[in-house]
């Protein structure tokens, strides 16, 4: 079965065909970083407009790569949510209208699920069950997966999503968008213990996360400091250690309260370097093992969607899905929701 899938839901504009036989076959990605840059953060207006420049070019694109023709397509997998109801409503209709015209199944893929799953594109692959930490701009949630469609929620940020910290404290530290990137650049160059800052609800005794505190202890240390550039470097690690640490110890005892020893890290957040170095140490001192998408597959792109779309479609069986040219976007949606 070959899968078409199309990833819309913010910024970037993923593609790519999957087959169940054949693994991936290829990928294609345009990201509007460039675009958004002037503006310091993602127009959706914007957004949504450049979407329906580049997905058509980008599915020949994608075609052409994997030596396939559009119709020997079998199902379109599409991102129907949560995220931009504008670049939402892009891939949408673009994979609703692609399914009626050819007569073959048109399927709206959870955003957060396709991060989620994204980890069993890469080897090794986890196993059912597993704790799954969805860190990214928009989301910080802990997840408890027993297979596709089975996922119960056992913590989440209370406010800022790690990502969304790290790009705002970016911005005070005077850096450029994307803000999360950057800052972890800057923190190499940071001198270790230097600065404390505090590790929001590390002892709260729940699974929950809050790291909007995080950016109001930023600002009140830099108004006290004299800013240079090595400054800007140690407060910059000290963010970064302390949202680090949050994130593992919050994982590792998600661990613990399921009795699981699978972890699996998805979304933009799980690329940072110094994240992965520590989970690895931690979790192998906690005897888990720790489970990543390629870097290329962290951020938002279409690989995940059509192997989502693939998973769903093997489970429910590829006659049970009718073509139609309806469609709806859902730009909050909770991922407990989902049925197996």
């Amino acid at each position: 079965m070959l899968v078409l899938g199309i990833e819309t839901s913010c910024d970037e504009t993923g593609i790519a065909l999957y087959d169940t036989a054949h693994g991936l076959l290829s990928h294609t990605l345009f990201s509007q970083i460039d675009m958004h840059r002037e503006y310091g953060g993602v127009v959706p207006e914007l957004a949504s407009r450049d979407h329906i420049r580049r997905v058509l070019p980008l599915i020949e694109q994608a075609l052409q790569a994997a030596q396939r023709k559009l119709q020997q397509v079998d199902a379109i997998a599409y991102t129907q949510g949560p995220g931009l109801a504008g670049a939402l409503l892009v891939g949408a209709s673009i994979g609703a209208a692609l399914g009626f015209a050819l007569n073959i199944p048109a399927l709206g893929i959870h955003h957060l699920e396709g991060h989620l799953l994204s980890p069993l594109l890469s080897d090794p692959v986890p196993e059912f069950p597993f704790v799954a930490l969805l860190v990214s701009g928009g989301h910080t949630q802990l997840m408890q997966v027993e297979g596709i469609g089975c996922y119960k929620l056992l913590g989440e940020t209370v406010d800022d999503a790690a990502g969304e910290a790290f790009d705002k404290t970016a911005k005070l530290l005077g850096l450029g968008y994307p803000g999360g990137a950057a800052l972890s650049k800057l923190a190499r160059q940071g001198r270790p213990r230097i600065f404390k800052l505090p590790r929001p609800m590390l002892h709260s005794g729940d699974l929950n996360f809050s790291f909007s505190g995080l950016k109001t202890a930023v600002l009140t240390l830099l108004n006290k400091q004299e800013i240079t550039e090595q400054t800007r470097a140690d407060i910059a690690l000290a963010f970064q250690d302390a949202v680090v640490e949050v994130l593992t110890e919050k994982s590792l005892a998600a661990l613990s309260q399921t009795g699981l020893s699978q972890l699996v890290v998805a979304g933009g957040v799980g690329a940072n370097e110094h994240l992965r170095q520590n989970l690895n140490l931690k979790a192998t001192r906690h005897g888990a093992t720790v489970f990543y998408p390629s870097l290329e597959f962290c951020t938002d792109n279409g690989a995940m969607i059509a192997f989502a779309g693939a998973l769903r479609l093997q489970a429910d069986g590829l006659t049970k899905q009718q073509s139609t040219s309806s469609f709806n976007v859902k730009t909050r949606w909770d991922l407990e929701t989902l049925e197996s």
